[in-house]
């Protein structure tokens, strides 16, 4: 006699709702089902895994290795059946939830200003955002796409490009009235210049100096994990700050910064790309709506 097919997609389904409620009685509620029915399911199917997916404690669930790396991949398959279900049964339209992952300059100064207009055209998509400026991978994170600036390493990723800024020095009034403008890089070297707390692919600033490339170290004395945070530290006078010039335009047409040592700037720019697993076929109808936008509405573009 034949076995009575195993429901994977089911059990996979109830784990990642015990997971992401953090119990075995939230997911239950959530499923119409029993606390000790669930709990049995996940027991299940750790025995037929042959791996312990959960620890159990009388106060809280903790994940093992072994769990978190089938959580994520439940997810996506997840997903995946339900992005299906959609097209076979109304076409490609696009709905369901995108992840991004984008930099606190990037969300400040593009994404947010257009996001209600997206938001608008594409009522059945909801939109997830993590803003932080350190590269992280899209799997750990559970990001669909994220929008990065820089060089591009060598990976699996497809990248759309999203246009490209230059740099600029520049500082608040009242920080540069005791020192005057800079005009030479020994002027530079005397003030203090904010960093980011995170390596980068380019550490310190390029400049030219007499016809010859010079890169200044910033100062350690403050440091910041994004370069919103540098901006708004420029802005409250602490120390110059090199930024892209689309994130502080605004800030220098009205008076609130000023960019200074122009005649040392390299002229270097930064490209910034969309990034985003191909997965070998085509993109789910959320994702492409997302990217499509990002191409059009998303763009970087310097004074």
């Amino acid at each position: 006699m034949s076995r009575l097919p195993i429901n994977r997609s089911g059990e996979m389904a109830v784990f990642a709702k015990v997971v992401e409620l953090g119990g075995f009685s939230a997911a239950a509620a959530a499923f119409c089902m029993t606390p000790s029915a669930v709990s049995k399911l996940v027991q299940r199917l750790e025995e037929r895994l042959g791996v312990r997916l959960v620890n159990r404690s009388t106060r809280r669930l903790q994940m093992t290795a072994e769990g978190c790396a089938f959580y994520e991949r439940a997810v996506r398959i997840l997903a995946d059946i339900d992005e299906a279900e959609r097209e076979a049964g109304a076409g490609e339209v696009p709905e369901g939830r995108v992840r991004l992952n984008v930099s606190a300059s990037y969300a400040t100064h593009v994404l947010m200003p257009v996001l209600p207009a997206f938001l608008s055209a594409f009522p059945s998509v909801s939109i997830d955002i993590l803003q932080t400026d350190a590269v992280v991978d899209l799997m750990t994170e559970r990001a669909d796409i994220a929008v990065r600036a820089g060089p591009l390493k060598s990976s699996g990723l497809i990248a759309r490009k999203l246009g490209s800024t230059s740099k600029m020095i520049v500082g608040a009034p009242s920080y540069l009235e005791p020192f005057g403008a800079p005009e030479s890089v020994g002027d530079l070297e005397a003030m203090n210049r904010l960093s980011h707390s995170y390596a980068r692919s380019v550490d310190g600033w390029p400049l030219m100096s007499n016809g010859e490339p010079v890169t200044l170290a910033p100062t350690e004395r403050v440091r910041v994990s994004d370069g919103e945070g540098l901006r708004q530290l420029a802005l409250a006078g602490v120390g110059l700050a090199r930024l892209p010039a689309f994130t502080v335009k605004e800030d220098i047409r009205c008076g609130r910064l000023v960019a200074v040592a122009e005649h040392l700037n390299p002229g270097d720019t930064e490209s910034f790309h969309a990034v985003f697993h191909g997965q070998g076929g085509a993109l789910p109808a959320r994702m492409r709506a997302v990217l499509d936008f990002l191409a059009t509405r998303g763009r970087i573009s310097s004074p």
